[in-house]
């Protein structure tokens, strides 16, 4: 394993020097770079579906383009749960079930991303993405790939028309369900992430699926059908004695919208998406399917297992690798919507979600609610906007099985960032969360944590 990662870095920094050497030449824009396809640095951010402007550099034959994202972070954050029972000791043996992971300030290990583009043909592409090194997988893992079509390869006045206004994407790969997911942190490519991490409940999955998009005059449409879990699997499902449904249903999902610049100074964007799975024979992933985990480390996080027996033991980091998030399990069917709103004047940026869903797991007889609401605002300044400060508030409220009321989790945070190039990102944030309305019983009642962390950010 140490072999491959280190030939994958080799690899990295050979492919480095390349992209380097091709962002030099303005001739060729970025030369090796696929058509329709949305860059990892700096240029990339506030890029949403791809467009249909037409390509600037012809084909000439197939060709590949590699790249990267590295992310290394420092910490420091405190946390606790003072409503909590059992929440006492100083040792593993001592530890209550309650106990919180004891923290203090460092460095967090840092993670990497490799990509693979290749332009096939005129207008075709495909996408790999791997996880060289997460907090989930310390392995090299691959999150993914798709192949997206923005020419059909037939001649005639019909399939130009059609190849104008239609986009295809089919793989495995991360689906389009809002428009959160493009400015999230993906393990090592955190550069289109103005914060730390991302909301509370990650909307995010990588699936096999297919989209087909239409576009006309800054609308746009999409349908997508997947399988609505991150593996794929052939096996027969088990009826439970309160579900009887063996059905595999697979997730049918819609996007729709508009996308407009106004002259020269003013974006506006707004959207609407829906997620809807009737049965799930394995667990729905949609908010459970980042296999790279958190960029806060160990917060709000019971420190063992099997307290208070001799087989008590440290939490391991992968079991406990998605720190400060929530996951409220629809994992037997679910129904989500979400809608967001973009606005850009000059430097000043807002961007904006709520969430609603409903759904279960096959335990239980009755649905439960959850619902997310997050606003940011920043502001973009110097030189090619390289410098910004942002705010964000993002605020979740769920229904949980067996409690009368629903819980709440609210976070604010406070940025800072600076693109030393287009491809370095130096960024900063201070934020608060806390846990409200959680019975004593659990880890996380009264809890909070607060504090900074730093990152530093290389795409290309």
């Amino acid at each position: 394993m140490k072999q491959k990662i280190t030939l994958s870095i080799v690899v990295l920094f050979v492919t480095f020097g390349l992209t380097c050497y091709s962002q030099e030449n303005s001739d060729r824009e970025f030369y090796l770079r696929p058509s329709y396809w949305r860059p990892y640095d700096k240029r990339g951010i506030n890029v949403f579906e791809t467009t249909k402007q037409p390509d600037t550099i012809p084909f000439e034959g197939p060709r590949i383009r590699f790249g990267a994202g590295f992310t290394q972070q420092f910490q420091s954050l405190k946390h606790e749960n003072p409503e909590a029972i059992n929440n006492g000791g100083s040792s593993v043996t001592t530890a209550g079930a309650n106990k919180l992971y004891p923290i203090s300030p460092g460095f967090m290990t840092s993670m990497a991303n490799l990509y693979i583009d290749a332009q096939l043909a005129d207008g075709i592409r495909l996408n790999l993405t791997s996880y060289l090194s997460t907090r989930h997988h310390n392995e090299t893992w691959v999150k993914g790939g798709y192949i997206q079509i923005d020419k059909l390869p037939f001649k005639g006045n019909f399939w130009d028309m059609l190849t104008h206004l239609t986009t295809i994407k089919i793989g495995h790969m991360e689906i389009n369900y809002g428009d959160q997911h493009f400015r999230r942190s993906d393990g090592g490519h955190t550069l289109y992430n103005p914060f730390m991490d991302n909301y509370i409940i990650d909307e995010f999955t990588t699936e096999i699926a297919g989209e087909v998009y239409l576009h006309l005059n800054g609308l746009f449409g999409m349908i997508g059908v997947s399988s609505g879990t991150i593996k794929g699997g052939v096996d027969s499902v088990i009826a439970t004695t309160t579900d009887q449904t063996t059905s595999r249903n697979p997730s049918i999902y819609l996007k729709g919208g508009l996308d407009k610049t106004i002259g020269d100074n003013i974006r506006l964007r707004l959207t609407g998406s829906y997620y809807h799975n009737s049965s799930s024979p394995t667990g729905l992933t949609l908010y459970g399917g980042d296999r790279t985990g958190s960029n806060y480390q160990n917060v709000m996080e019971k420190w063992v297992t099997n307290a208070g027996t001799s087989a008590a033991a440290p939490q391991a980091s992968t079991v406990i690798a998605f720190s400060g998030r929530f996951n409220p399990n629809f994992s037997k069917l679910v129904d989500a919507y979400m809608v967001n709103g973009f606005a850009k004047w000059r430097g000043f940026e807002f961007f904006g979600t709520y969430e609603y869903a409903k759904g279960r797991t096959k335990n239980e007889i009755d649905k439960r609610e959850a619902s997310q609401f997050a606003a940011e605002g920043l502001f973009r300044f110097g030189r090619d906007e390289s410098l910004y400060i942002g705010a964000r508030y993002n605020k979740v409220e769920s229904e949980m099985p067996n409690l009368a009321d629903p819980i709440h989790i609210d976070r604010v945070a406070g940025a800072a960032g600076w693109f030393v190039t287009k491809n370095l990102l130096l960024k900063a944030e201070y934020l608060v969360q806390k846990y409200l309305d959680f019975p004593t019983s659990d880890y996380r009642a009264g809890g909070k944590f607060d504090g900074f962390v730093i990152e530093a950010v290389v795409g290309f």
